[in-house]
């Protein structure tokens, strides 16, 4: 049987200037992202769209929201399989096509995992567990578009 999860997030438009939405200039793109018992969230569109270059925008958070939940995934299973990690960074980037109308997609996510694990013996075994990290993802389930994984790993006693 399958569980089911819910998340509820709340977001006011913050960007109204007066006149609201008169003309495409006429209003900024921020707006608060909130979520119960947690920092608000600043956000715009991206500065290539009049957004606030200073506030996370919706790309951005897209592509960090693939990074951090395969890092999690990937954590865990070097948990379950004895594999001691003792740095974990990543490099991420992702790729959005734009139409000529304005709309566009992503059409792909690049994740950089640099990982340091403390025995060397383990690195082959650390280095396949990206695959099956991927494979659990619960926000790389989501996507159209391939994640792709670059994935380095160092060992502490090498």
């Amino acid at each position: 049987m399958l569980k089911l999860h819910e998340y509820a997030t709340h977001l006011t438009w913050t960007g109204n200037r007066g006149s609201g939405t008169m003309d495409y200039r006429s209003y900024d793109r921020d707006y608060t992202l909130s979520i119960n018992d947690k920092p608000d969230i600043l956000g715009s569109s991206d500065a290539q769209f009049l957004g606030n270059k200073h506030r996370h925008n919706p790309e951005d958070l897209l592509v960090a929201s693939l990074s951090s939940c395969h890092m999690l995934w990937y954590l865990h299973l070097c948990s379950k399989h004895d594999i001691v990690v003792i740095e974990y960074r990543d490099a991420a980037t992702g790729k959005m096509e734009e139409g000529p109308d304005g709309s566009g997609r992503f059409v792909e996510v690049t994740l950089r995992p640099e990982v340091r694990i403390s025995a060397a013996s383990k690195k082959e075994k650390a280095q396949a567990l990206h695959a099956e990290a991927n494979r659990m993802c619960f926000i790389a389930n989501s996507c159209n578009f391939p994640v792709k994984h670059e994935a380095v790993c160092t060992a502490e006693d090498e």
